[in-house]
């Protein structure tokens, strides 16, 4: 299938509702990538974020994320890069290290968005972050062994848990050798 065989329903200023034959999902234009950053510091920590999300009406935690491309002048912004500059913006950390680990539809049936995403290791701090002027974000450094219970009481608490969490929690685990054993999720 081709982009031509697209109907645009309605066209905001970030996003269009489509059609093609009888599904209707959401597109993305002005931006090339999505990157979602499984950050791991030195001593077993994973970086999460924390933020309000209009869609739910209340704080979501987490995994560091953001678009590729979307800055005007910066269009073909390569995901590495990407990767790179939203790990500072919304956490204040630096990645020594960065690796692609898998890509794949962020929610197959709303978006033809793919996430990729990438394995930041040999952090070091070097901002607040918080994220840009649009953004309130507060960044949560959780130890890998107390995680599952982490984030069972911040659910319980009222807080929304994103699933592609478990996704990084995953790929730690399956990549411990190369980050010192560290992983224990």
């Amino acid at each position: 299938m081709t982009s031509t065989d697209l109907e645009t329903l309605h066209a905001g200023r970030h996003l269009s509702l489509v059609r093609r034959g009888h599904w209707e999902f959401a597109t993305r234009h002005a931006a090339t990538g999505v990157v979602g950053l499984v950050a791991v510091t030195d001593d077993a920590k994973m970086v999460l974020v924390e933020q309000t999300r209009p869609p739910l009406g209340k704080r979501v935690i987490e995994l560091p994320a953001g678009l590729s491309g979307d800055i005007v002048g910066e269009e073909s912004e390569s995901l590495i890069t990407a990767a790179r500059r939203e790990l500072l913006e919304e956490t204040g950390y630096e990645a020594q290290d960065v690796r692609l680990l898998t890509e794949g539809p962020s929610s197959a049936g709303l978006t033809d968005e793919m996430i990729s995403f990438f394995l930041m290791s040999g952090l070091t701090k070097t901002g607040a972050g918080g994220g840009d002027a649009s953004e309130d974000i507060i960044v949560h450094e959780v130890p890998l062994a107390e995680m599952p219970e982490w984030l069972e009481e911040h659910r319980r608490a009222g807080w929304a848990i994103d699933p592609k969490i478990y996704v990084g929690l995953f790929w730690i685990e399956h990549n411990s050798r190369s980050l010192g054993d560290k992983g224990g999720a």
